[in-house]
């Protein structure tokens, strides 16, 4: 049997990994330019063809993957003379594994179904280590049919993949799911400042919280700055964090949630990005709250 084109626009940190495993999976390979030509380079090399622009991938890929920062870089690709929806086949399928909003995912699926155009959303758990290694997680919303097209393809990049239910769920989840990492992050924070403010450090903090039961994959990441300076362990943007929990807060506003822990996870992060330090890792978060309490970085 012939496998379908697959199209992929955003071959970054994690769209790479992926890519190169459904080229290496034999699946036909599209991919667009991109910022940083050393990823396109390489999928070349391996067998990708690089279309121009986004039409001309929606022309040619039967499956077209989406791996960008948001909904707005979503929305710019799929809609527009030049989009996905104008220019991909009848029966084509879009899979955003972006991080996006759900309310933003459920209204471009309604658009992309008049065209007769199916949308999945499979965003990513996670790091670019296991897109290399073809062992993501992902979370997935897809109807029955569009699911069992696109789960061999899935395959190629996930070792753990669940499906929830509808177009929309996957994007529900990946929000849920940050905003417990994300608390995990604020309240690991605050929890630093006030034990550094009441004259404890950062290694008798480590040294009760790291050995209990309240230790986890999360904090041993979070903690390498703390106690290590190492910026490389937990590479996720502030500024990404808080977009997230303003897309949670939308779902939550959209279906009438109450939600005060998630509004002041958001607001920590919101104060760290409006202070120009978007761009820092959330590890780095600790050094912020700490100087808020007139600490230095570290003791």
């Amino acid at each position: 049997m012939t496998k379908p084109v697959v199209g992929f626009i955003g071959v970054g940190l994690m769209g790479h990994g992926m890519a190169r495993n459904i080229l290496a999976a034999g699946y036909p390979l599209v991919v667009v330019a991109h910022r940083n030509r050393g990823p396109v380079e390489d999928l070349i090399a391996r067998g990708a063809t690089e279309a121009g622009t986004v039409a001309e991938l929606a022309s040619q890929a039967e499956v077209i993957h989406i791996c960008v920062s948001g909904s707005p870089q979503v929305e710019a690709v799929i809609r527009g003379t030049d989009g996905i929806a104008a220019n991909a086949a009848p029966g084509s399928i879009v899979i955003d594994c972006s991080t996006s909003n759900p309310v933003s995912t459920l209204e471009l699926s309604a658009e992309l179904a008049l065209r007769d155009i199916a949308l999945a959303d499979a965003p990513l758990g996670r790091t670019p280590k296991e897109a290399l290694a073809g062992t993501l997680d992902t979370m997935v919303g897809a109807d029955p049919e569009t699911y069992a097209r696109i789960e061999p393809i899935l395959q190629t990049w996930a070792g753990n993949i669940v499906h929830l239910g509808p177009v929309g769920s996957g994007h529900k989840m990946k929000l849920v799911n940050n905003f417990i990492s994300l608390g995990y992050g604020a309240l690991y924070a605050e929890a630093l400042a006030i034990a550094r403010k009441s004259g404890l450090s950062v290694e008798q903090f480590h040294s009760v919280i790291g050995t209990s039961r309240m230790r986890n994959g999360f904090y041993d990441t979070f903690m390498k700055w703390s106690l290590e300076r190492d910026e490389n362990a937990h590479r996720f943007s502030i500024a990404n964090a808080h977009k997230d929990m303003r897309y949670l807060t939308a779902l939550s506003m959209d279906v009438g949630a109450v939600n005060p822990v998630q509004s002041a996870v958001r607001n920590s992060l919101a104060a760290m990005e409006a202070a120009g330090q978007g761009e820092k890792y959330l590890p780095m978060l600790a050094d912020f709250v700490a100087a808020a309490n007139g600490l230095p970085e570290k003791d």
